[in-house]
């Protein structure tokens, strides 16, 4: 979207009420995989009274983690929803992300976000959160985002967003999502924008010496994930087509991957929060890592919980109107009207320990094969990578106990 000049609020620009402070939000929550929002909501308070997830793996997790709240299945299926004050649905992301077959808003997966506004055309929770990947605010043209905020403004509600990064939150992983909290009788902004720590100030290309560095094994032509004292998002799938964790280049040189319960805690779960009864872990570690990499990050959705129920403040009289097709990181709007907002990726400043702190199991070395394919890539690719990188993975494979 093309941005025109800082504007003052005219008759035209929206005037919202203030978002009243509130407590014990009942929620329900549609596309639920293995409860992060939720999760995050109860630690702030709130309590689920419906949960919605079609994936018989992720059921059973919620089964053992949220006894006796209702369970339902395919979210077609549903013709109403109870009465509660908040619908939280962080759906389908697969047509919308890099790593996915980018169909857009209108591929049969993350399309099913359509089912929410036809639930919402008889339902009037006071407020709606939905979570998706930054990729959808430029994929197409921004038709997403274009899609999500004309169907709010049908349906009367006043929309605000903005992408924030999990490190933010004190977790070692980059990964950045946008959160979209609407409603029709309050404004969202001094829920989602209130607080801004601003970007940490860091060297570019912050010098990965005596540092843990994360990278994704499955790539090497087109990128890399890389990502300094972190790992990068962790992805239900990879760019080869099966559900994969990044690797670690550990200070000690060792090439590796996480631990899945680091992965789950890396997602903000306690560990073994997928392991559930059943299979052995060792059969089911694959479809634990899908469920894992897919979650929504527990400390994030705590956040928007503990600012839903205390909200802060906003000034929007000096954000710019929106033109066009590009869309910020953060914006606001109702009906025809959209707005930017001037906030980082980064709501707060918790301290973040290091990668290698953070860690409570030993990596598990790369295979050889994976090692092998990873350095077929990069011979293939145009990349620059960090100094002592590439050699430290040919010694992996060359030497892999060393």
């Amino acid at each position: 979207m093309a941005t025109a000049t800082a504007v003052r609020p005219t008759a035209s620009t929206p005037r919202w009420t203030s978002a009243h402070s509130q407590t014990g939000l009942r929620v329900a929550g549609l596309f639920v995989g293995i409860g992060g929002i939720e999760l995050g909501l109860h630690r702030a308070g709130h309590q689920s009274v419906l949960l919605n997830e079609i994936e018989p793996g992720a059921q059973a997790v919620l089964r053992a983690h949220f006894p006796g709240i209702e369970l339902t299945g395919d979210v077609c299926d549903l013709r109403t929803l109870p009465d509660v004050d908040l619908v939280a649905a962080g759906f389908p992301c697969q047509d919308l992300s890099q790593a996915g077959c980018t169909l857009g808003i209108r591929g049969s997966r993350s399309g099913l976000v359509d089912k929410v506004f036809q639930l919402l055309e008889t339902a009037n929770p006071r407020w709606l959160l939905l979570e998706n990947v930054p990729f959808m605010l430029q994929l197409d043209r921004g038709r997403a985002m274009q899609h999500l905020t004309t169907e709010l403004g049908r349906l009367g509600f006043r929309w605000a967003y903005r992408v924030v990064d999990a490190r933010s939150f004190g977790m070692p992983q980059r990964r950045q999502r946008v959160l979209l909290l609407a409603s029709r009788d309050s404004d969202p902004r001094p829920v989602l924008f209130a607080d801004d720590a601003g970007e940490p100030r860091e060297p570019r290309g912050r010098d990965p010496v005596g540092l843990a560095c994360g990278f994704y094994w499955t790539e090497g032509i087109r990128g890399l994930g890389w990502a300094v004292d972190a790992i990068p998002t962790l992805k239900g799938g990879s760019t080869i087509g099966i559900p994969s964790p990044p690797a670690i280049w550990m200070p000690d040189g060792l090439v590796g991957t996480p631990d899945l319960r680091d992965a789950e805690r890396l997602q903000g779960f306690p560990e073994n929060w997928t392991a559930g009864d059943g299979p052995a872990i060792g059969r089911r570690t694959g479809a634990r890592w899908k469920m894992v990499g897919n979650a929504v990050c527990v400390p994030v959705a705590q956040w928007v919980g503990e600012r839903l129920t205390d909200p802060g403040t906003f000034d929007g009289s000096l954000s710019h109107e929106l033109l066009g097709n590009r869309w910020p990181t953060a914006a606001w709007g109702e009906a025809e009207h959209a707005f930017t907002a001037d906030v980082s990726l980064w709501p707060l400043a918790k301290r973040r320990p290091h990668l290698a702190d953070f860690l409570g199991y030993p990596v598990r070395p790369l295979s050889i094969r994976a090692t092998g394919g990873f350095l077929g890539r990069t011979d293939r690719s145009s990349l620059r990578f960090p100094e002592g990188f590439l050699d430290a993975v040919r010694r992996h494979r060359d030497d892999p106990v060393a």
